[in-house]
């Protein structure tokens, strides 16, 4: 039987304050949709030559101590974590390999992926800041990164969605949607756009214009997922600026802010590669990054 089930909240391990952050995080969202949980401990086996993966000569560090206090650390955190939520199905397993690469193929079989920003080093090297910007922009699912310090300001206020017209952007919005819905908060659309450099931005008449035809493009897709979710209250915010500042202004009293990996360039260049990253070093709440599975 595959170890995945399928509809599985998938939470990147490894014992540090930002994972713990990021298992809390999952509970919570466990428990509101009823989904199981498991943790996965990526163990990555270096050497001068880098990675060599399991099955190496006795001898070369780490040796099979290591690997079962690792086991031995999944496994406790599972227990503990079952013992706290006995409603949900919690679990635990250790896999071998670079941690983003791993990750980002065991997403295929998950629902979301949940991350905490940073890891501890060495060998148990999980999830440093880089690793979960790689993993956020080539998952196969949702990915959600958690601070440890954003975690506890997080849990109440609206979800906050940026939005520019694009594919991405459309799917985070439903994302944001149903996020809203379960956790039966508001909703806050924002959509920015920046001038090309080396132009001056419009004033007057021309920047009320230019924002109502922003607003506009909008309509459709928020009255498509207002008809689903019409409980959720929702506001818009069609401002310059750049999009990256916005949505990291945007975040201080949001419960989660979300964004797609890729969205326009040009005028409306909302939601690039480059916001989510920010996003995920600079927001003040946990980040959902989106992208087409």
């Amino acid at each position: 039987m595959d170890p995945m089930s399928g509809n599985e909240i998938l939470v990147g391990y490894d014992g540090s304050a930002d994972a713990s952050a990021a298992l809390e995080w999952a509970l919570e969202e466990a428990g509101r949709s009823g989904r199981p949980v498991r943790l996965a401990y990526v163990f990555e086996w270096l050497t001068v030559a880098g990675w060599i993966g399991p099955g190496v000569a006795p001898g070369i560090w780490p040796d099979e101590t290591a690997r079962r206090q690792v086991e031995e650390l999944v496994r406790k955190a599972a227990a503990d974590a079952s013992a706290a939520h006995p409603e949900l199905t919690v679990t635990g397993e250790v896999f071998d390999g670079p941690p983003a690469l791993v990750l980002q193929e065991r997403s295929a079989q998950a629902d979301l992926l949940v991350l905490g920003t940073r890891g501890h080093g060495g060998f148990g090297g999980l999830l440093v800041g880089s690793t979960a910007v790689a993993v956020a922009a080539h998952a196969h699912c949702p990915v959600v990164v958690v601070r440890g310090e954003a975690a506890a300001g997080g849990r109440s206020g609206h979800v906050a969605v940026g939005v520019d017209g694009s594919d991405c952007s459309l799917l985070a919005l439903g994302f944001a949607f149903e996020q809203a819905a379960a956790r039966r908060v508001p909703l806050h659309v924002v959509r920015a756009w920046h001038p090309p450099t080396g132009q001056r931005p419009p004033s007057g008449p021309e920047a009320r214009e230019a924002a109502a035809a922003d607003r506009a493009e909008l309509d459709e897709p928020l009255a498509r997922w207002g008809a689903t979710f019409p409980d959720v209250p929702v506001t818009v915010e069609v401002a310059e600026g750049r999009p990256a500042s916005l949505l990291v202004d945007g975040s201080r009293n949001a419960c989660l802010v979300v964004v797609g990996t890729r969205g326009r360039g040009g005028l409306k260049g909302m939601l690039l590669g480059s916001v989510s990253q920010q996003l995920i070093q600079h927001a003040h709440c946990p980040v959902a990054v989106v992208r087409e599975r």
